[in-house]
């Protein structure tokens, strides 16, 4: 199962910087990332792709999104 990073409640750039966090931790393939906002979901996408990781999917969840990255 996929690693989850929950920045929910967190304003940017800290769901930006958890994630790339983990990601450069390196000991997954692939992370779920919960935020909570329009701006923490396009900045952690375009981070994610700086990475070179992608984005899989995004989806709605509660009052944020789900986004589901992997390398």
């Amino acid at each position: 199962m996929a690693e989850v990073v929950d920045a929910r409640g967190l304003s940017c750039p800290q769901p930006v910087i958890i994630t790339v966090n983990a990601i450069k931790a390196g000991d997954q393939d692939q992370l779920t990332v919960l935020v909570d906002t329009d701006t923490a979901k396009e900045n952690v996408s375009r981070a994610t792709n700086a990475q070179g990781w992608k984005v899989l999917d995004i989806q709605p969840e509660g009052e944020g999104y789900q986004i589901k990255i992997a390398k």
